[in-house]
């Protein structure tokens, strides 16, 4: 390889300010403008991944709420059949009379007492037995098992409850079996629920 100046492989540096007169100089208010839409779309950009972050925020909050809230569905689910069990189990014994064996009555209070102890844990813990005897039917939270007429009660009025409802912080968890009210006269018919 020469090291002649004048050899066409090598070249000279382009001048520097030859080379900047050469580029074409953006007009300052062109320049000025660009740089404005530049910084609105840069901050609308901004804004937009603010409100996300903010709206993933308040999802993330609510989730973590209804976990805490309702995590033990399934374990109040499981509690309230041994609840209803037992209280299915009181009502199978003899009602309470005079003479009747000691040991009968001993059981009969242990049972309420430990009856009374369900009702006290389950209600610490957010659920709620609703007995809707007497009240208007409710669809949400009610399954209609036998339509019975009566001349007592208007239509759609829960007669008897075979079993209440249970709610867990406010949410349904097992609706009641109830016996529904119809127009008097009118045939007791099974309903499909």
């Amino acid at each position: 390889m020469s090291t002649d100046p004048t050899s066409p492989d090598t070249q000279p540096d382009p001048d520097p300010a030859a080379t900047a007169a050469q580029t074409p100089v953006p007009d300052p208010v062109s320049r000025i403008a660009a740089l404005e839409e530049e910084v609105r779309e840069l901050r609308d950009k901004w804004l937009r991944a603010e409100a996300e972050m903010e709206n993933l925020r308040a999802r993330t909050r609510r989730e973590v709420q209804d976990a805490r809230q309702f995590a033990v569905q399934k374990f109040a689910t499981d509690v309230i059949e041994a609840a209803e069990n037992l209280r299915r189990g009181l009502a199978s014994l003899p009602e309470p009379r005079p003479g009747e064996p000691e040991l009968l009555t001993k059981l009969r209070d242990g049972f309420e007492g430990v009856e009374r102890q369900f009702w006290a844990i389950l209600s610490r813990n957010g659920v709620e037995r609703v007995d809707p005897t007497g009240q208007k039917f409710d669809a949400e939270r009610d399954q209609a098992m036998v339509q019975q007429p009566s001349a007592d009660h208007p239509p759609g009025t829960v007669l008897q409850a075979w079993s209440a409802a249970w709610m867990l912080n406010g949410r349904l968890i097992k609706p009641a079996m109830v016996v529904v009210s119809a127009r008097a006269g009118a045939p007791a018919d099974p309903v499909e629920g």
